[in-house]
């Protein structure tokens, strides 16, 4: 198919992330063996329920997106912090918050409910995946909306994370998450992604959104804004560095967690995430069949390979029957028109 045919990539992109949510969550806490002894070599290529249950990476996606639908325009921190606030502490306090949650996000979550700021609430040393599994709908603003610059994609991107978790890590893996789906929303070429998310690495590193971010710098070991966040894109760029060195000689078998890391972290999900793609990037359903037959956090990180696949491929490119049984379709299919 034609790039220029390619249709709703924003619901390819939501949707994607919710199948590899769900194809994951079977085999997170599953090694190797275990998943293939279950699934079969390949691991598993089919969505079982109907619905399909997803985890909390999909309900906080989509709490993300509800946020960002409710805000007042112009975007900046006034008018987001509250909508990403409620739609966080609704999370928590739902009934359906029983999908493995993650610790950061459970206890600021409890911090944000109790109107405590927002940098008391987050979790200053936390890295954890959770802040980049959700961050989807911030890439997606930038493909119809003119008013949101790269610039303000990468503050809100940075500002969603640092709500539950404090580490400048977290908050840069955010940023290139989104932005990876903002280029493939756009119809970024592939062949070169690495480079240029390198190239915008090195552009952003010492640069700090202070008037998003605050004084949560100021809560850390570091003795300027810039040397924090500099810390971030360093770890960051180390691993653009390991998904070069996988994709020097592409290994399609082998697990692609001992390349780039298990997931369990924010830069090593989007690194793993982002290589599953790469290595089917025409194939979205084996991305992420790779992406969840892992030894490490598969749900989030066939998650993330899913958003990069349905953002590059579109809507069409999954199949119809996990279109219509998914959880959450019409909440997902909402948001997506929304971007599309």
């Amino acid at each position: 198919m034609a790039k220029k045919d390619i249709y709703k990539r924003a619901s390819g992109c939501l949707f994607g992330l919710a199948f590899g949510d769900a194809l994951g969550a079977d085999t997170e806490f599953l090694d190797i063996d275990s998943i293939q002894k279950k699934y079969g070599t390949q691991g598993p290529d089919k969505l079982h329920g109907d619905p399909a249950r997803v985890t909390d990476d999909t309900q906080m996606t989509l709490a993300v997106g509800d946020s960002l639908l409710a805000a007042e325009r112009p975007y900046n921190a006034d008018t987001l912090e509250e909508p990403l606030r409620s739609a966080f502490v609704a999370w928590n306090n739902s009934p359906d918050n029983n999908r493995a949650p993650g610790n950061t996000c459970l206890q600021a979550c409890e911090g944000l409910a109790r109107n405590l700021p927002w940098h008391n609430a987050t979790v200053l040393s936390s890295k954890g995946c959770g802040a980049n599994m959700r961050v989807a709908p911030v890439g997606l603003l930038h493909a119809n909306q003119e008013d949101v610059t790269p610039e303000h994609r990468a503050a809100i991107a940075q500002f969603q994370a640092a709500l539950t978790h404090g580490h400048p890590t977290a908050l840069v893996a955010s940023d290139l998450t989104a932005w990876c789906i903002a280029d493939l929303a756009a119809g970024g070429k592939i062949d070169d992604i690495t480079s240029r998310l390198r190239a915008y690495a090195l552009s952003q590193r010492s640069l700090y959104h202070q008037a998003w971010l605050g004084p949560l710098w100021q809560l850390s070991t570091s003795g300027t804004p810039q040397e924090f966040i500099e810390r971030g894109w360093e770890e960051c760029l180390h691993v653009l560095g390991r998904i070069d060195a996988a994709l020097q000689k592409p290994d399609r078998e082998s697990d692609p967690c001992t390349q780039t890391g298990g997931g369990w972290i924010a830069e090593e999900a989007f690194a793993t995430g982002l290589l599953c793609f790469l290595l089917y990037p025409d194939e979205p359903v084996k991305a992420i069949q790779r992406a969840a037959t892992t030894s490490g956090d598969s749900d989030s990180i066939a998650c993330l390979t899913g958003a990069f696949a349905g953002a590059y491929l579109g809507l069409d490119a999954w199949p119809q029957a996990w279109i219509e049984r998914i959880e959450y379709r019409e909440h997902l299919a909402r948001l997506g028109a929304a971007w599309d």
